[in-house]
């Protein structure tokens, strides 16, 4: 076997587990609204071309056949890669998307790891107490009731501490906080002032979700990477999905 053979089988196989990687990935944990908001992009860019590049490059390097010690070379090519791989996705996954919490007067992508254990666990349903692995999970939060807890929290929030987001104690049913934020949210012909370039492409989203724009209003989502703009029904405040727009 020449060794552009044995790179090109490696990177058959690798480029086979980095598809289904990447099905996972934009399928389950980083639905298509909040990729860019999540820094999914650059991510998966990493991961894969770690995982497709890397490994086929160094087997079309060493690989010459009949070679003493060929086997042991290969085993250490591919056990680099199985590690690279396997580390880069445990980034991912702890990266991903856990929760969707609107709040006031926008939303914000809660990933994973921002979430503690002893915070997950004072939820007030099972469905807060839990990292979901098939998408992030819509949830609305509201402020205590209790003035020294409000006012923990507000000094938390400027201290750079953890914001209402972070703390599921405070999680509620999305429908709960609907009222209020429709209240807060905003008309699409303010959004097209700000993005005017943009604006066959937000009447492209529109159409493809049937919604005219008298029906239809936005908030921004905060992101760890970036923020993006949601899009809500203006009557029942379900979302519709999200634009890669800056909403500042």
């Amino acid at each position: 076997m020449s060794r552009w053979k044995a790179a090109a089988i490696h990177l058959s196989i690798s480029a086979c587990i980095a598809a289904i990687a990447a099905g996972l990935i934009f399928g389950l944990w980083y639905p298509p609204a909040y990729r860019s908001a999540a820094g999914a992009d650059q991510l998966v860019l990493l991961l894969i071309g770690v995982d497709v590049t890397l490994g086929p490059l160094l087997t079309l390097v060493v690989y010459k056949a009949g070679k003493r010690g060929l086997r042991f070379d290969l085993a250490m090519i591919a056990l680099f890669q199985c590690s690279a791989f396997l580390y880069g996705m445990s980034v991912v996954t702890r990266a991903r998307p856990a929760f969707v919490v609107a709040a006031i007067d926008r939303f914000a992508l809660v990933p994973a790891n921002d979430l503690d254990r002893a915070d997950l666990a004072k939820g007030s349903k099972p469905e807060f107490r839990s990292l979901s692995w098939t998408g992030p999970r819509l949830v609305g939060a509201q402020l205590p009731t209790d003035a020294k807890a409000r006012t923990d929290l507000l000094f938390s929030s400027v201290g750079g501490g953890k914001d209402i987001e972070s703390l599921p104690e405070y999680y509620v049913d999305y429908a709960t906080v609907v009222p209020g934020l429709l209240t807060h949210a905003k008309p699409i012909d303010d959004l097209i002032g700000k993005h005017p370039t943009s604006r066959e492409t937000i009447e492209t989203f529109l159409a493809d979700h049937d919604h005219a724009a008298a029906d239809t209003v936005w908030l921004p989502v905060q992101g760890p990477r970036a923020s993006v703009t949601m899009f809500l029904d203006r009557r029942t405040g379900i979302p519709l999905g999200a634009l890669p727009l800056d909403p500042w």
